[in-house]
């Protein structure tokens, strides 16, 4: 039997949080392992049907959890964010390349990069990991400093493809911050690139 109601207590950097059911009654504790997959991250304030069960002290839990009123479109649009992603990043370092080639960049540089977004990729794997699990956290401002110092297509990637951080506003909006601030940094860099070059040994 499924119930509804609603998410009145959520701590998304724990991954867990308490339904308050339609029916009344007590709240229903609910971790984010317990939605599967889902098109975005759940919120206070939410819609959630569940199933119910107990833990081992007999205290209701839901199990088989969905956000209910979620839109098809939007499913769709958690779905298939993984292209644009990966057409973004695949631009940049093929921009990256180029200015290689033309000597405008030197290639400790371009490998940096590379090395960096993997990082991310893999931090938010294990971030988004941890949190299904109800482990320890990767803090955010680790992402955003990796981001920061060049792994931000990597973190793109990352976030379409675990839909991981990919619908917190108030981390988006920091993440595009450090990427801004990147690409200003490497702009003064392709400007100053013979200079830079002439800096370095060999």
């Amino acid at each position: 039997m499924r119930f509804q109601g609603r998410l009145t207590r959520w701590d998304d950097a724990r991954g867990f949080g308490f339904i308050t059911p339609n029916g009344g009654g007590a709240e229903v504790f609910v971790h984010i392992s317990d939605f599967g997959t889902v098109p975005r991250r759940p919120a206070a304030h939410d819609l959630v049907s569940y199933r119910q069960d107990y833990d081992e002290r007999r205290r209701p839990r839901a199990v088989e959890a969905k956000l209910v009123g979620v839109a098809r479109r939007q499913q769709g649009q958690g779905a298939g964010g993984l292209g644009p992603a990966c057409t973004v990043a695949g631009v940049f370092f093929l921009g990256l390349w180029l200015a290689l080639l033309a000597g405008r960049l030197p290639p400790w540089l371009v490998l940096g990069y590379a090395g960096l977004s993997l990082a991310s990729f893999v931090l938010y794997w294990h971030d988004k990991t941890s949190a299904q699990r109800g482990q320890w956290r990767t803090p955010e401002r680790q992402l955003h400093l990796l981001a920061l110092l060049g792994g931000w297509p990597g973190a793109l990637v990352a976030q379409r493809t675990f839909r991981h951080k990919s619908s917190k506003a108030s981390f988006r909006r920091v993440y595009w911050l450090t990427v801004g601030l990147n690409l200003a940094g490497l702009g003064w860099l392709l400007l100053k690139g013979p200079a830079l070059a002439a800096l370095l040994p060999g």
